[in-house]
């Protein structure tokens, strides 16, 4: 008798330990992301004393692209059509104006975003024009209402539309590389350029008649890369190249990953967060469903490749946890899920919420964070690694879209 009560009494302690567990583990993890904003803000602040001159004055046309390691300061490039980072920094000022409130921050927004004008009047280089301007004029517009910058935005949805290809039902991405790859060519980075053009659609001007053309542009492009651009397991290519006159697809090959079959970390944050923004605009729950699909083929493997939330540049790169993080793409991801997750029901968005919560705690650490060693918000991005370029830096669309899902994070708190 004795035994078998000592039996019972086992098996509560080990009943209530489980419960215990089961209740810490459904708890929401503990980040804020105020003070993480606060440091993004005050990084802003060392930056832009860094790009006056020895007279105060600052070449708004020389944007920051990269700190290379043991650099403390922003390499800039010139604000042009074939620099597609042009409109980073600016979308990087408006959103610190948007939470600080800080006018000499506001001032440099204007100045920054004053100097992309040329790009939108220029002739179309490719589709990073709407990387350029959803991430400066769109931004400025939210934070200030003028109505030029939405004019400007309006002008370069219509010349993004025009690199689409009817035949082949996608936007062409590199004009200049047709030849490199034997037809036309549409990189996984260009859904995040849908998002201009279904933007623009929605916008009532009384001028326009090109709405439901942009709307069904970007669907339709949508709708060809999904069903071209990815294998079953839902891991993407980085390339997709498509016959010039009939429009088959012919084969999906890498540019930045380690190779044609590999899962490159950043193209498939791409794809998580386009598809994502496309259910937004569209409430297709095919999108919904693909959305998910490729987050959830991400998150298994970012398991399986990684010691923590950031991933390694490409997660096929046979070095293993050895090989370059990219925090780029956690950023980016992390944005992409504190969306996905409010779309997404039950404990599966919970999932993608702690997932992106758990990214950003981990990106927030002195492993991540520059904090005194340079003036960005992050290091440890990966460029492009097949050209040796930008490997183990800060990069400026890592920072972007770090401030982006922090804020995401401070309105969904």
């Amino acid at each position: 008798m004795k035994k078998k009560i000592i039996f019972l009494l086992i098996l509560t302690m080990l009943a209530f330990s489980s419960c215990n567990h089961s209740k810490q583990q459904s708890e929401p993890l503990s980040f804020e992301a105020d003070s993480a904003l606060t440091y993004c803000h005050q990084q802003v602040l060392r930056a832009l004393e860094t790009l006056c001159d020895s007279t105060g004055n600052r070449d708004f046309t020389m944007m920051p692209r990269n700190i290379l390691a043991d650099e403390q300061i922003w390499n800039c490039r010139k604000a042009k059509a074939e620099e597609w980072c042009s409109g980073f920094w600016s979308g990087i000022l408006w959103m610190t104006y948007e939470y600080s409130k800080d006018e000499s921050v506001r001032e440099a927004a204007e100045g920054y975003t004053e100097a992309i004008v040329s790009i939108i009047n220029s002739p179309v280089y490719d589709h990073d024009l709407g990387f350029i301007t959803f991430n400066s004029f769109l931004k400025g517009y939210e934070a200030t209402g003028n109505d030029c910058y939405k004019q400007l935005a309006l002008q370069a949805a219509d010349s993004l539309a025009t690199l689409y290809n009817n035949k082949v039902g996608t936007i062409l991405s590199w004009p200049r590389h047709v030849k490199d790859y034997g037809g036309h060519n549409t990189i996984m980075d260009n859904m995040m350029n849908l998002e201009l053009l279904f933007w623009a659609s929605q916008e009532n001007d009384e001028l326009r008649i090109k709405n439901d053309e942009l709307f069904d542009i970007a669907v339709r492009h949508a709708e060809t890369t999904m069903k071209n651009h990815f294998r079953p397991d839902g891991s993407c290519y980085h390339v997709a190249v498509y016959d010039t006159l009939d429009g088959h697809f012919i084969k999906g090959v890498t540019h930045q990953g380690y190779s044609d079959s590999s899962m490159w970390s950043r193209g498939q944050s791409w794809a998580i967060y386009g598809y994502t923004m496309v259910y937004r605009f569209t409430k297709d729950k095919r999108f919904l469903d693909f959305a998910q699909k490729v987050t959830d083929i991400y998150l298994k493997r970012l398991r399986e490749t990684s010691d923590d939330r950031v991933p390694i540049w490409d997660m096929d790169d046979p070095r293993g946890t050895e090989a370059p993080k990219d925090a780029s793409a956690a950023c980016v991801v992390a944005s992409a899920l504190l969306e996905l997750c409010q779309f997404v029901e039950n404990e599966k968005g919970n999932t993608y919420r702690e997932a992106a919560i758990s990214m950003l705690r981990d990106l927030s650490t002195d492993r991540y964070q520059s904090r005194d060693n340079n003036v960005a918000f992050l290091m440890h991005s990966t460029g492009h690694h097949p050209a040796g370029s930008e490997i183990d830096a800060s990069i400026i669309y890592a920072d972007y879209y770090y401030l982006e899902a922090l804020l995401r994070l401070l309105r969904l708190q």
